[in-house]
C-alpha cells in the first residue's frame, strides 16, 4: 500500500488494545488508527490524552468521520459477536481479538451469521507470527525435517497451544482423539497480567498435559498456569520430522544418512555492545543464514508486538482484497481444540471430536 492503513479499535480502554495503539505509534509510516471506541467517558478521556487519538463512545460515532480499512475488535469473547455483525453490516472488515467467541454454541452462532454470509472477518492469533516460530517455520517449509509428525508446544494457554501446533504440524481440521491430564504443584508466585506481587507468595500451580493424536501425528500440549510470565519457568517448542527436529533454539537435520548437521537459532540484534544503529531485531540465523528477518526494523517492538504488528500488516492486505491469513474458521477450531483439552483434563476420559460447520469453509 502506498498509505498508511487505516483502523479503528473497539475497545480501546483493554490493555490488548494498547497493542495496537503503541504499534501504530512506533510505525507511523505503515499504521494509522483513526479512532477508539470507549464506553466509559473518563477512560475514554485519560486515553485521548495518553495517544492523541480521538475517543467515542459508540461505533456510530466512530463512523461519522472517514471510514477506516478495517476494524480492531478488542473486547471480551462475550461482547465480540455484537460489534463483528455491526461491521459485517457497515461492510467493513474486522480483525478480532482470541477468541472470537466465549463457548461452542457462540462459535457456531458466529459462523451461521457472518461467515455464511460473506463477512470478512480475520482473527489476531499472533503466536505463530512470533520472530522464532517464523523462523522454524521456514525451515519446516523448506522440508529440512522431511515429514513432520510429532511438535510439543509449551508455550500459552489453549487455543494458542493448539494454534501453534496445527501450525507446525500442518493441520487442518483433521479429526483428533485427545487424552489429558493436570498436576498440582506449589511454587513461588511470579509476575501475572498486573505486574510482580508485592511480596513472596507460594501458590499452588496447575500444570496440563495434553496428547492429540491426529492419525499419524501428535501433538503434546505442556502448559502451566502463568508460565508464559514467570521468572523460574522456561517455555518449550520441539518439532520431529523424518529426517530431524527442532529442539528450541536447536536444529539437527541430516546432511545424508550418516551426516547429522547441528546448527543453532541465532537471534541478530543490533544495539548491543558498539553497534550504534539502535536497538532492535534483525533477524534470526541457523547457521550461515537467515531464516527470518524482521520486516519492522529498526522500530523498537518487543517479539509480541512483532507478532501482533505482523497480524495488522497482514489484515491490511486481506481488507484491500488479499488472501486470508489467520480466519474465523480456523479461530473456531483451535478453540475448539482447546475446549477439548479442558474437558479430557476434567473427565480423565479421552475425547473424540467431530467435524464442526466451520471445517468446510477453508
Amino acid at each position: 500500500m502506498g498509505r498508511p492503513a487505516t483502523f479503528g479499535i473497539i475497545g480501546g480502554g483493554g490493555f490488548r488494545a494498547q497493542y495496537f495503539l503503541r504499534i501504530a505509534q512506533a510505525l507511523p509510516e505503515k499504521f494509522q488508527v483513526t479512532g477508539m471506541v470507549v464506553r466509559d467517558a473518563a477512560k475514554g478521556q485519560v486515553m485521548e490524552r495518553q495517544w492523541q487519538v480521538a475517543a467515542y463512545r459508540t461505533l456510530e460515532q466512530l463512523l461519522t468521520g472517514p471510514q477506516p480499512d478495517f476494524m480492531v475488535v478488542s473486547v471480551s469473547a462475550s461482547a465480540c459477536a455484537e460489534y463483528l455483525i455491526q461491521l459485517a453490516d457497515h461492510g467493513i472488515p474486522a480483525l478480532a481479538e482470541t477468541p472470537p467467541a466465549p463457548d461452542l454454541d457462540g462459535l457456531i452462532r458466529l459462523h451461521n451469521q457472518l461467515t455464511r454470509r460473506g463477512a470478512r472477518v480475520q482473527v489476531a492469533e499472533q503466536y505463530p507470527f512470533h520472530p522464532m516460530n517464523q523462523a522454524r517455520m521456514a525451515i519446516i517449509r523448506e522440508g529440512l525435517l522431511g515429514n513432520v509428525t510429532q511438535a510439543t508446544v509449551s508455550i500459552s494457554h489453549f487455543y494458542h497451544g493448539a494454534a501453534l501446533l496445527r501450525k507446525m504440524l500442518g493441520i487442518g481440521f483433521e479429526d483428533v482423539r485427545v487424552r489429558a491430564m493436570r498436576f498440582e504443584s506449589d511454587w513461588v508466585a511470579g509476575p501475572t497480567r498486573s505486574g510482580p506481587p508485592p511480596e513472596e507468595q507460594i501458590v499452588t500451580s496447575q500444570r496440563d498435559l495434553a496428547w492429540l493424536d491426529f492419525g499419524g501425528k501428535l501433538g503434546i500440549y505442556d502448559f502451566t498456569a502463568d508460565q508464559h510470565r514467570s521468572w523460574i519457568r522456561s517455555n518449550h517448542l520441539s518439532v520431529r520430522g523424518e529426517r530431524g527436529e527442532i529442539f528450541d533454539d536447536r536444529l539437527t537435520v541430516l546432511k545424508d544418512f550418516r551426516t547429522p548437521l547441528h546448527l543453532n537459532f541465532k537471534r541478530i540484534n543490533k544495539g548491543e555492545l558498539e553497534n550504534q544503529e539502535g536497538y532492535f531485531l534483525e533477524g534470526v540465523m541457523a547457521g550461515e543464514r537467515w531464516v527470518y528477518n524482521n520486516p519492522f526494523a529498526p522500530a523498537r517492538l518487543y517479539d509480541d508486538e512483532i507478532a501482533i504488528a505482523c497480524c495488522l500488516q497482514q489484515m491490511a492486505v486481506y481488507a484491500a482484497g488479499g488472501p486470508s491469513f489467520y480466519s474465523l474458521s480456523d479461530a473456531s477450531q483451535d478453540h475448539y481444540l482447546g475446549m477439548l483439552m479442558q474437558q479430557a483434563i476434567q473427565s480423565g476420559e479421552t475425547v473424540v471430536s467431530s467435524r464442526q460447520v466451520w471445517s468446510g469453509d477453508e
